[in-house]
């Protein structure tokens, strides 16, 4: 299929579009965010100072409690051999507009890396190209000027088009946007050294899913969150070692 027949087909089809969102959002089960504390410390070894800022996903819907969402899948493994003081900084229904918005709120601090888990809600709302890139060069640069992040990894777009919630064709148009907006920002993190896209394989099966069919659940936090940890300390390592 052609590269960017989807923006033709989403001119042609808004009629149809319109009306599965709006059965969607009508249909959507209203999960909550995950309890448990938002900043913690745990571990033993190095320094490693963590912030953890994004959306739904960030914010653990989909499962019970923060310790077992991605922020506590990414710390429990990277405290294997770190000390890691971390904050979780997400809320339902943030897109990378809002929560520059929202970053006032969370006081200056010094971090050694930051997490972005954003793009859904953008993917939704057909935020363009160009928009997201310059959103995500600034969310970047704050990060790294106002709270320290020396590194900032941000993780793919999930596979919009394959969650079981979405009937077709909005599946389809919203998951090729998705992929549009996952594309540039791979593009971005190549193009700086001190950004890094996070590859995402998540079982899209419906039984690895919330109940809402659109959020991870249980076991797709652990993967999710353990395959992060584990690119971060590659990365970190990488950084770190001596060159021959």
């Amino acid at each position: 299929m052609p590269q960017g027949f989807d923006i033709i087909a989403r001119i042609i089809l808004l009629p149809l579009l319109l009306v599965q969102g709006v059965i969607v959002r009508m249909r959507a089960l209203s999960l909550p965010e995950a309890t448990g504390p938002r900043r913690g410390c745990l571990g033993q070894g190095p320094l490693l100072r963590v912030l953890m800022v994004g959306d739904s996903s960030a914010a653990g819907v989909g499962t019970d409690t923060q310790d077992r969402a991605l922020v506590g899948h990414v710390t429990k493994n990277l405290a294997k051999d770190h000390r890691v003081e971390w904050v979780l900084f997400a809320k339902t229904g943030d897109t990378t507009a809002s929560t520059l918005a929202r970053l006032r709120q969370l006081p200056l601090a010094d971090f050694d890396l930051a997490i972005v888990v954003l793009g859904v809600n953008d993917a939704t709302r057909f935020v363009n190209l160009r928009k997201w890139t310059g959103l995500q060069q600034t969310l970047a640069r704050r990060l790294r000027t106002e709270y320290g992040a020396q590194q900032v990894f941000f993780s793919a777009l999930p596979p919009l088009g394959q969650f079981p919630l979405l009937p077709q064709p909005l599946a389809w148009v919203l998951g090729a946007h998705a992929i549009r907006l996952d594309d540039a920002l791979n593009k971005r993190c190549a193009s700086d050294p001190a950004l890094h896209y996070v590859p995402m394989e998540l079982d899209m099966d419906i039984s690895a899913m919330a109940p809402d069919g659109y959020h991870p659940g249980p076991k797709v936090y652990a993967a999710w969150g353990n395959t992060m940890a584990d690119f971060i300390r590659r990365t970190l390592g990488n950084l770190t070692a001596p060159r021959s």
